[in-house]
């Protein structure tokens, strides 16, 4: 058909054209009219270049993190969602029909039918009643810690420092008591003489880290540090052909942001550190979704964006795709933004100032094009509209397409804590990560060789403090302050001496 005779929505939609497999987004939208048969389309071999999903409270996001997650699970293609509000848990049960459905099936062209996935409900550290997952300190590694105790630069670094020695000495910091034994002993005496020569820890910095522990435990975030620790191997599953979509559930965690923001990331750089290289592929092994994108970045480091950024550069390569999902696109700094080639913006708002700003740094961020004012647009879409573009097949920006978007075809509503009880007990990962497994670490080994080579002491006369008023610390000084435990630690420095090996976001990379 020559390019003047094609209506505009057949113009746009010439540009998403597909020879290749490609998920579904919707139908093109111009001057209020759509057209089915104008499809508007994103190939899945270009998701490992990452994408954006933007726009205010109840445009719609939500439902478009739905649809994406739906058909790549069909494509055969894992999922990782972070499900903030619960939302999402009506992936696992078919959509029940609707007239608005049936008319937004019509719109967008969708032989729109009742579709249950895949679905593995996971938890940190238990809260909710999906299957927990844990990490160690010391895999978690002290510059994704630092940005979940919101540490500054100087007091980054000090933990930096105290997970270099532990790392030396073979002590493995497995949960939170681990990290408070170390940081005693090295503002003691004798661990300030260990340090001597690569700094020290002072009193007053290691007041600030125990501190921000302690709030870390009243939070509940300490449940998520321990054992059995998560392999993010498990994410990268398919069931009878259909990727498995992994849910986050982290309702429970929304009063503590910065721990499941920054456990995401933790998650991204040990796939990023753990897959091999896959170069270019027809679709991508993993997509993970990160909702709520703004936590990730909020006062965080220069360093700690700067690892991001390396990150999302650096991952396309293993085969994984990425989405930041949040309010404003501005809220994603601008190196990483230019690496996100899918753009999908549901409606802004400009009611305030900063928000006319953002409403025109967006528009600036899309190709010009002759069919919309695209900053009208971005103010006038509807609910489950948004303004699209992506990379095409050969890694161009496809045209500006004001896109009405497909309806799910999963339940879009939570569908219970009961039922995602019951699913978490079916699961195959449940028999692994179900169950807390305290073993013996650092503070166990040193309180118990202590407690073993103490004499006998006489009960206590009515002058002394009881022994509930001695606190854990005063222990652990003592404990260190031992021969035998001094002696323990060279022995365990001379078999286990060996530094850990940490990745681009100090993580310990896995021994498989």
């Amino acid at each position: 058909m020559a390019e003047n005779t094609r209506t505009p929505a057949e113009q746009i939609a010439a540009g998403y054209a597909m020879e290749g497999a490609a998920l579904e987004l919707g139908t093109v939208l111009v001057d209020g009219a759509v057209d089915p048969s104008a499809r508007v389309r994103i190939p899945l071999a270009t998701l490992n270049r990452h994408g954006l999903v933007a726009g205010a409270t109840g445009t719609g996001k939500t439902k478009t993190l739905q649809v994406l997650a739906e058909q790549l699970s069909a494509a055969g293609v894992p999922v990782v969602l972070a499900d903030v509000k619960g939302d999402l848990t009506g992936l696992a049960r078919p959509g029940e029909p609707h007239e608005r459905i049936t008319a937004r099936a019509t719109d967008t062209g969708d032989d729109w039918t009742p579709t249950a996935f895949p679905v593995e409900f996971l938890s940190l550290g238990g809260g909710s009643p999906a299957v927990p997952v844990r990490a160690t300190l010391t895999q978690f590694g002290p510059i994704l810690l630092a940005k979940v105790l919101d540490l500054n630069d100087t007091q980054e670094s000090t933990l930096g420092l105290i997970f270099h020695w532990a790392d030396q000495r073979g002590l493995p910091l497995l949960d939170t008591k681990d990290l408070r034994a170390v940081i005693q002993h090295l503002t003691s005496d004798e661990g300030k003489a260990e340090l001597r020569g690569i700094g020290g820890v002072s009193p007053a910095t290691a007041g600030v880290i125990l501190r921000a522990l302690v709030n870390l435990e009243a939070a509940g975030g300490d449940a998520f540090f321990g054992e059995p620790e998560f392999d993010p191997a498990d994410l990268i599953r398919q069931v009878d052909g259909r990727g498995v979509l992994t849910l986050l559930e982290l309702a429970d965690q929304q009063g503590n942001p910065r721990l499941f923001s920054t456990f995401l990331m933790w998650l991204l750089a040990e796939l990023f550190e753990e897959l091999p290289e896959a170069g270019d592929l027809d679709r991508p092994k993993l997509v993970f979704f990160f909702d709520e994108a703004h936590l990730l970045f909020a006062d965080a480091s220069k360093a700690f964006r700067e690892r991001i950024e390396q990150t999302v550069k650096l991952i396309r390569s293993k085969g994984v795709g990425v989405f930041f999902c949040t309010q404003l696109p501005t809220d994603v700094p601008g190196p990483v933004l230019s690496q996100l080639g899918a753009r999908i913006q549901h409606a802004l708002r400009a009611f305030t100032p900063e928000d006319q700003a953002a409403l025109a740094k967006t528009v600036r961020t899309y190709p010009n094009t002759e069919h919309y004012d695209v900053e009208e647009a971005l103010t006038s879409l509807g609910t489950g509209e948004a303004i699209v573009t992506v990379l095409s097949e050969r890694g161009a920006p496809t045209p500006v397409a004001w896109t009405r978007m497909r309806a799910p075809r999963s339940l879009m509503a939570a569908i219970g804590e009961a039922e995602v009880a019951a699913a978490a007990k079916v699961s195959p990962l449940f028999a692994t990560y179900g169950a807390t497994v305290d073993r013996e670490s650092a503070y166990e080994r040193l309180t118990a060789r202590i407690a073993e080579s103490a004499p006998a002491q006489p009960p206590p006369t009515p002058a002394d403090p009881p022994a509930a008023e001695r606190d854990e610390p005063g222990l652990v000084e003592k404990a260190f302050a031992s021969p035998v435990v001094r002696s323990f630690l060279r022995s365990a420095a001379s078999a286990l001496g060996r530094e850990i090996t940490r990745g681009l976001f100090g993580t310990r990379r896995r021994r498989r």
